[in-house]
């Protein structure tokens, strides 16, 4: 009742669709994996049995995630570490 009264209209209001208990599970496990958990942790905390399914079904990357693995990959690409003479 709670979803049905509550969550899903307050979602509609603010934009997102179909807001159930499994956004938050979805959520959850993103930001378990921006805290730099392993994956096992993951599936261990998430209660999966089966780590393809913290991989492929709760699988999706945050936006400041992606930023920050790209910003990283930039940088590797244009400041380069000099290799130390020996």
């Amino acid at each position: 009742m709670i979803q049905r009264n509550i969550l899903r209209p307050k979602g509609t209001e603010i934009g997102i669709q179909r807001l159930g208990w499994h956004s938050f599970r979805h959520t959850y496990r993103s930001l378990l994996d921006e805290t730099g958990a392993p994956i096992g942790v993951q599936q261990n905390l998430m209660r999966h049995s089966n780590v393809a399914t913290t991989m492929n079904v709760y699988g999706n990357s945050t936006l400041r995630a992606k930023q920050d693995a790209n910003s990283k990959v930039v940088k590797m690409l244009i400041s380069p570490k000099k290799e130390a003479l020996a």
